[in-house]
């Protein structure tokens, strides 16, 4: 992530890196991943919170895509690793992940989020899927905007374009004193 811009205090330059991006990305991710488990542990297709899903749906979803359960699990599954993936990237295990593959992992993560709360967004506010309303169309938002790419450029020594930044973390000399 982004490092925070120079504390500078009692003749000490120090670098902070921001994390709380990271952290309300993660949040969020287990928030998705419990609820799709808990519905896939009582056999149930959507979300807590969300719209009801009608009876026919069950019948078309087991028969065109998989078992109701199966889907919910995988789905709960899929938010673990998201949240495992955006700790990651807060964490010492990004030193050991080769740039490329986490950026990669980060910009699936930001397409399948991204995705979902335009959905929320579209069907909350206009109507157009399962029945999510205008305050699931105000959280789809929230969730659009927590994921803002400056906030998940997480790889150290690159910028939002993929540029390289100088030494990572960024060590300035120190000031001369007047």
């Amino acid at each position: 992530m982004y490092a925070a811009p120079m504390v500078r205090g009692m003749g000490v330059a120090s670098e902070r890196q921001v994390r709380w991006p990271a952290y309300a990305m993660a949040a969020l991710l287990l928030g998705y991943a419990a609820g799709k488990a808990i519905f896939a542990a009582q056999g149930r297709l959507g979300f807590p919170g969300g719209p009801v899903v009608p009876a026919a749906e069950y019948e078309r979803y087991t028969r065109d895509v998989m078992d109701v359960a199966l889907a919910q699990w995988l789905a709960a599954a899929t938010g673990l690793l998201g949240a495992v993936l955006v700790m990651a990237t807060v964490t010492g295990v990004r030193r050991r992940v080769p740039r490329v593959l986490m950026l990669l992992a980060l910009a699936g993560t930001l397409v399948a989020v991204g995705t979902g709360a335009t959905i929320m967004v579209v069907d909350g506010f206009v109507g157009l899927g399962v029945g999510w309303h205008w305050h699931h169309g105000v959280l789809g938002f929230v969730v659009v905007g927590s994921a803002d790419r400056d906030d998940l450029v997480l790889c150290p020594g690159h910028d939002a374009e993929g540029l390289r930044r100088p030494d990572w973390p960024l060590r300035l000399p120190p000031t001369p004193s007047a």
